[in-house]
């Protein structure tokens, strides 16, 4: 087996290791079907991002770490990458102000029953971190407000993950969709 096509999972099970894991979350953009053949591993992309949140998981191919901080979507690792690795597209200019890119995943917050909303904790750290108002609560009995996500509305940035005092949530790939 070339390191061009490395089976992650194959790797896991060889080391003895459950996959209790979920997938890792690839750099936005990244063409999720072709990553680890076209990636080189070579750092790029992690030096290139301003929020630091990309690292290098298995097999050192970068994984988005929203422990970390946020996506603020802004290309950096794409443009940073001297590989076909990325499907960015742009309509408009470059500079910030006009650019519409592409969707760059199709991932979005999941909230677990660890909750502390739902274990009947008054908590809103994750709604107020959401840039995008994609995590509303609605009242449930007992008076304390359920989180719940607007998967239309999310983009998948991660900004609750890190906000989350309980590690209630994770990104959760979305389907089409979101595409």
């Amino acid at each position: 087996m070339t390191d061009s096509s490395v089976d992650l999972g194959r790797r896991s099970f060889l080391r003895g290791k459950a996959r209790t894991a979920p997938d890792a979350i690839r750099p936005p953009w990244s063409r999720a079907d072709l990553f680890t053949s076209l990636c080189t591993r070579c750092g790029s992309c992690a030096g290139a991002c301003p929020e630091t949140i990309l690292r290098p998981g298995d097999g050192g191919f970068p994984e988005v770490d929203f422990s970390r901080g946020e996506c603020s979507f802004c290309g950096a690792c794409a443009e940073a990458c001297p590989e076909p690795v990325f499907a960015i597209t742009a309509e408009g200019t470059r500079d910030g102000s006009a650019a519409s890119y592409s969707r760059p995943w199709s991932h979005v917050a999941a909230v677990a029953d660890t909750c502390l909303s739902a274990q009947r904790v008054f908590c809103r750290s994750c709604g107020e971190a959401c840039p995008e108002s994609a995590i509303r609560f609605a009242l449930a009995r007992g008076g304390v407000a359920q989180a719940l996500v607007d998967a239309s509305s999310c983009t998948g940035c991660g900004a609750c993950v890190s906000a989350c005092p309980s590690n209630s949530i994770t990104m959760k790939p979305g389907g089409d969709r979101l595409a």
